[in-house]
Formats: C-alpha cells, sequence, structure tokens
C-alpha cells in the first residue's frame, strides 16, 4: 500500500490521544491522485485488486493495471473534445464502473469533476448546467435521463457535447474506448494542475435552500486518510463497501481516495433500488471486510432476517449521513455481534468527528474530533458552550485550515464569508459536549423546535419514537400552534405488519410520554408511504415544514386577525 508516502509518522497508532497528537500528512508539490496513487499502484503492484464491481446479472474485477490503461483512454477521449484543464464536466453514471475512469481522467487532465445524481429531471440540470459553466455531461444509457438532459440543453448554453456509455443515440457522443490510447503522459510542471486548483465540485444535497457548489482542490483525497484507514479501519488487501450513489459527496469517502491510500479495495454494487436481502447476499459472496452505510440503510437491515447471511467476513462497520439511533445501532449488535461506529462530517468537509477503533463506544453519541480538526461547540454569542449544552458545532481557525476542507462556495463570495465568519467555519449542524468530549448530535440549526420555552431537539424525539416496533422511519419537525408557538410533529412510515390508523397514533403518543419528557411528545403524527430525501438520502424536514406551513396558513391568518374590530363608525 502507499499509505506510509503520505503521512509523517509510522501509520501505527495505539490510542486516541496518540492520533492527535502524532497524526501528520505529507503533501507533495503538485498532488494529483490519479498520476501519483492510481498510476504508481499500476507500475508497482498492477495485479493488485482495485474495484469490485457488480450488478445483478454480471462483475468486473478490475486490477489496477487495467484501471490505469482505462483512464487513459478515457483521458484521450476527453482531450479529443476539447476539455481541457479548468472545464467542469459533469458525470451521472449511478454506480457504473466508467465513473472510474472518468474521474480519473479528469483529474489527469486538470479539469473539475461535477458527480451528479441519475435522478435529476430538467429543471435541476438547467440549474447545475448554469450555475457550474458545465461544458459536458456524461451519462449511463438511462432513457428517462437523457432525455431531460436533451430537454435542459436547450436553457444551457455552456454544455457543448452530451456523451453517453451506452447505446448509440442521436445527438449524443458515444465513448468507445477501444478507439484511443492507454497511455496518457503526465502533463510538464507549468502545465500541471497544481494543489490548490479545482479538481471536485459537489453540489449539497440541499436540505434547505438551492444545492451550495462546494468546491474541493487536488489535496482533499489526503484529507480521506484518516475517514478510511483510522475510522472506517479499512484492511490492506481487504474489500470496503460503503452504500453510496456516486451523485453523493459520500462516495468521495467511500468508494475511492482513502481506501486505495489505505491499501483496501473497493466494492461497488450498481443497484438500481435498494433491496435489503440482495445486498447483504452481496456482503456473503464477495466476501466484504469493513462496511460503511447511511443510519437508513442499518434500520433495514435489523428488520431482516441476518441469520440467513454469512456474515462473518465483515471486520469493522460505520455510519454517517444523520445520526444514528441508539436502539437501531444496540439491535444491529445483538443480531451480529457487529458495533456500528458514528461519523460526522459533510461535503464541504472530510471526517470532523468519529468513533475511533481505540474509543469506548457511546451508542448515539458522533464520537471524538478527527486529527487536524479543531471543534467547539458555540452558542449564539459565540461562547463555547457547558458540557450538555446545545450549540452550533463550529470548526476553529485559528491554526489554519484542516487538510481536506473545502476552497469555498463557487461564484459566491458572501455565502463563503458567511460560512467563515469570525474566524471559524460554521457547519450550521447543532450539538452538545458531554464531560467526555464525544459530541452528541441534535439537529440542524433550522431544525430546532421551540415550544412553550422548551428547545426540543428533533432527534432526541426520533430516537424514543425508533424504538417502537411499528415504526420503520419517522421525521420530527416543529408546527404552528397558536398557544405553545410550536408543537412537535412526528412523521412516521410504519414497520411491515402494521396498520396505519388512528389507534396505532395514540400508542406511539404514551409510548413517548412514558419514555421521555412530557414536553417533547409528538401532538401531531401524521402517517406517510415514504419520507421526503435528499439524493443522498437524508431526511428533508424542510419540505414537511414547508408542506405543514402551507397546510396551516388559514389558521395562522384568522390567529393573527381575530381580535381585529371594525372601527366604530
Amino acid at each position: 500500500m502507499l499509505l506510509h508516502d503520505y503521512l509523517d509518522f509510522d501509520g501505527e497508532i495505539k490510542s486516541y490521544e496518540e492520533m492527535r497528537e502524532k497524526f501528520s500528512i505529507h503533501i507533495p508539490e503538485n498532488f494529483n491522485f490519479a498520476f501519483d496513487v492510481v498510476d504508481k499502484y499500476a507500475e508497482q503492484e498492477p495485479d493488485r485488486r482495485a474495484l469490485v464491481w457488480c450488478d445483478d446479472a454480471s462483475e468486473q474485477i478490475i486490477n489496477f493495471a487495467t484501471l490505469a490503461k482505462e483512464t487513459n483512454k478515457a483521458a484521450n477521449f476527453l482531450t479529443s473534445l476539447d476539455i481541457k484543464k479548468g472545464d467542469f464536466v459533469m458525470l451521472i453514471l449511478r454506480r457504473r464502473y466508467e465513473f472510474w475512469f472518468f474521474l480519473l481522467a479528469l483529474h489527469k487532465i486538470g479539469a473539475v469533476a461535477v458527480p451528479a445524481t441519475n435522478m435529476l429531471l430538467e429543471k435541476d440540470l438547467v440549474y447545475r448546467n448554469n450555475a457550474a459553466g458545465i461544458k459536458m455531461i456524461i451519462t449511463l444509457d438511462d432513457p428517462h435521463l437523457q432525455s431531460e438532459s436533451e430537454k435542459a440543453l436547450l436553457s444551457s448554453p455552456s454544455v457543448k457535447h452530451l456523451v453517453t456509455v451506452g447505446p448509440d443515440r442521436a445527438g449524443w457522443t458515444k465513448y468507445k474506448p477501444a478507439c484511443f490510447s492507454e497511455n496518457f503522459p503526465r502533463p510538464s510542471a507549468d502545465v500541471m494542475a497544481k494543489n490548490n486548483d479545482i479538481m471536485l465540485l459537489y453540489f449539497t444535497s440541499g436540505t434547505s435552500g438551492e444545492p451550495k457548489m462546494v468546491l474541493h482542490n487536488f489535496t482533499y483525497p489526503l484529507g480521506h486518510i484518516v475517514t478510511a484507514k483510522y475510522w472506517q479501519n479499512v484492511r490492506d488487501n481487504g474489500l470496503h463497501l460503503t452504500v453510496a450513489e456516486t451523485g453523493w459527496g459520500k462516495a468521495m469517502w467511500g468508494k475511492i481516495y482513502g481506501q486505495w491510500i489505505a491499501g483496501s479495495a473497493v466494492f461497488v454494487y450498481d443497484m438500481l433500488s435498494f433491496v435489503p436481502q440482495k445486498l447483504l447476499e452481496k456482503i456473503w459472496r464477495y466476501r466484504i471486510t469493513t462496511f460503511c452505510a447511511p443510519p437508513t440503510v442499518y434500520r433495514y437491515l435489523i428488520k431482516t432476517n441476518l441469520k440467513k447471511y454469512d456474515l462473518s467476513s465483515l471486520t469493522y462497520c460505520t455510519t454517517a449521513g444523520e445520526a444514528l439511533n441508539p436502539e437501531v445501532s444496540d439491535k444491529f449488535t445483538e443480531m451480529t455481534g457487529l458495533k456500528i461506529r458514528e461519523g460526522f462530517g459533510q461535503t464541504e468537509t472530510t471526517l470532523i468527528v468519529g468513533s475511533f477503533p481505540w474509543m469506548e463506544l457511546k451508542p448515539g453519541s458522533m464520537g471524538r474530533p478527527a486529527p487536524g480538526y479543531d471543534v467547539d461547540v458555540i452558542n449564539a454569542e459565540g461562547k463555547s458552550c457547558a458540557c450538555g449544552e446545545l450549540g452550533e458545532i463550529v470548526l476553529r481557525l485559528d491554526k489554519g485550515r484542516p487538510f481536506g476542507m473545502f476552497s469555498g462556495y463557487y461564484n459566491d463570495e458572501a455565502l463563503t464569508r458567511q460560512a467563515f465568519s469570525g474566524n471559524v467555519y460554521h457547519t450550521g449542524d447543532v450539538a452538545s459536549l458531554d464531560e467526555d468530549g464525544y459530541l452528541w448530535f441534535s439537529g440542524r440549526t433550522d431544525d430546532m423546535i421551540k415550544s412553550s420555552g422548551f428547545r426540543i431537539s428533533p432527534f432526541e424525539v426520533e430516537s424514543v419514537l425508533q424504538q417502537h416496533p411499528a415504526v420503520l422511519e419517522c421525521a420530527v419537525t416543529g408546527v404552528y400552534d397558536p398557544q405553545r408557538g410550536q408543537v412537535v410533529k412526528a412523521t412516521i412510515v410504519v414497520a411491515p405488519g402494521y396498520e396505519p390508523n388512528p389507534a396505532l397514533g395514540r400508542e406511539m403518543q404514551d409510548y413517548v410520554k412514558r419514555e421521555t419528557a412530557l414536553y417533547k411528545y409528538p401532538r401531531v403524527i401524521e402517517f406517510v408511504d415514504e419520507l421526503p430525501k435528499t439524493i443522498s438520502g437524508k431526511i428533508r424536514r424542510s419540505v414537511i415544514r414547508a408542506e405543514e406551513a402551507a397546510k396551516n396558513i388559514g389558521s395562522k391568518v384568522m390567529e393573527m386577525t381575530k381580535n381585529i374590530r371594525p372601527k366604530t363608525p
């Protein structure tokens, strides 16, 4: 493995304190992941596994020699269409193996990769194309997606090429790798992309408002050494599975950079939809060693008969994306013997906080700060919170920016200044610190509920509701109430075998009353078939709030006007 090429110490860690003290990254001049990691593996260990890919009908096992050759073919194809350093290219390839070829090819050219999901519609594509100045869109053979891309083209003047990796399609350029050379030499130093040049642009998942454009430079992959080696605990010559579609920033956390630097191959299951049983079969068949998935996946897994599957190859499990309810973690451990270790970060960062191997596991806690990040929790006055006090998670920058942190928001200097105001980076996430330095997530700053003077964390209520056997998924929000300002509302997807009805709602309300403070119980319960989510699977509480606000606007107007009396004539 190449891990030791980029560490300023021997890489061996025996405690959390030692990791915080010793961890340091060596950043070479003009670092380029495609040349310096992929090509180096291809030269030194050509047969080492890089990518183990499958869908429901076929598989591809790709070593680094093959990966380097396919990357070079893709780079030569792109340059033949005038893609050059600094150009923005959108990749909408789901989990197709071509995603890795084109991503690495763009790195070699010095162009900017813009991964996106295949669920985008015309309006989404128009927004992204114009906001980022997209020059080329590369998609898989998804007729609906390609039709939406064609419609978006009419309002996207910057887009010069539509490229398909599938069958011929009128108006599209078909990628034919056999037509291009397997060689793509490293550019000279004066042409080569520099460390501070932009390598990657990700649109945030947009839980509130329009997605922001997050920029990462060419050193970003090195920041994920901590993510892979010391949090996901990947193994040299192991096989790591992160359940993420490539349109989501979490793919960069678990499907390429840190894993390959640390010597682990990456497993990719190109699933059309999430079916827990199929995922478990893949873990069993391919002998996955380390696994990372959002809490939603674990919630579905514990509803499955896990005893039917041989999961003995798994040594380590992690989760991120949203806070994990302790009862889900406890149930998974009970069923498998494996603990789930949480982590926290954003599209803008690498791993900020994690539950690392040497630490006592506190189910429900995100863990402690990762090396390189100076984490604090502050109140509205900007002062550090006391233990147990809720506040915003911020990153203090007095000693410089952490490795892997984003360069800023593209074409939005005002938003960038706001995010970094006061010489700290504002995450917009709310948590508390305990006496041992562990962070406990509560929600986004705009998710917090204020009812009758109480400040209520939606996550706390969700954690209680998740313990009820009839709850598969839930989202807790605040809704307008004329007496209390807001009351707690729970939007619930029931588990298989249960029927939504008023009696079940009352049962759930009583359950919460018994399990937590009375003021936190949901006075409003709504049963739904599914929860609104972002492309990355995060629950969009902002959508639930907006829908509720639209329903209640009439009652709010009546409340505001009921005491207005007509003037005496």
